[in-house]
């Protein structure tokens, strides 16, 4: 098992988060239809295996992007394999982030952050990396998980991402996840 980041979910597991029992509970196309459209650019932090990452690439269609970043060079590669096997994803690019920084450049409709804030160590500088990479009138996605999460640890996320410039705008129910989406204040 990868423990050198042990806050964060080891490759090792990726096939328990990728599968077709997921799929019926966390179906990608109704959790993203109402905030993603064709034409998109969509930043995806935490891809993991890449669950999201096929569909949101079909959503946004040729004319959209989706740069999935993930921390682990494992994680890339099941994303990398599931593109190679799909024959699509050409409007996909792949980015390993730092531990600290996403590190990527452009201006994004959508920030899609599923399952992964309660993994990032300095949320604050988190946060003020993503109000710069998103447009005006983008918004962010939060969801995070019931048991690693905590309704005081999700409304201190909440808090913080306040503190640097995001509002809520929606607070969608799916139980049992902790979501939110934001824009910018």
């Amino acid at each position: 098992m990868n423990l050198d980041i042990p806050h964060v979910c080891p490759t090792e597991i990726s096939l328990i988060l990728n599968n077709r029992i997921r799929r019926l509970l966390q179906n990608p196309q109704k959790i993203l239809a109402p905030y993603v459209r064709d034409g998109m650019d969509v930043l995806e932090v935490g891809c993991g295996p890449g669950f999201f990452t096929l569909d949101i690439a079909r959503m946004v269609g040729k004319s959209g992007r989706v740069v999935a970043v993930d921390l682990q060079e494992g994680m890339l590669a099941k994303v990398r394999e599931n593109i190679r096997r799909s024959g699509a994803g050409q409007n996909i690019v792949l980015h390993r982030c730092d531990e600290d920084r996403i590190g990527v450049s452009g201006n994004f409709d959508f920030v899609f952050l599923f399952y992964m804030v309660h993994e990032v160590v300095d949320k604050e500088a988190f946060f003020r990396e993503l109000e710069s990479l998103l447009k005006k009138d983008g918004q962010v996605y939060i969801a995070e998980p019931p048991l690693h999460v905590s309704k005081k640890a999700f409304e201190e996320t909440i808090r913080i991402a306040g503190d640097t410039g995001f509002m809520v705008v929606d607070r969608p129910k799916r139980f049992p996840d902790k979501i939110v989406v934001l824009k910018k204040a």
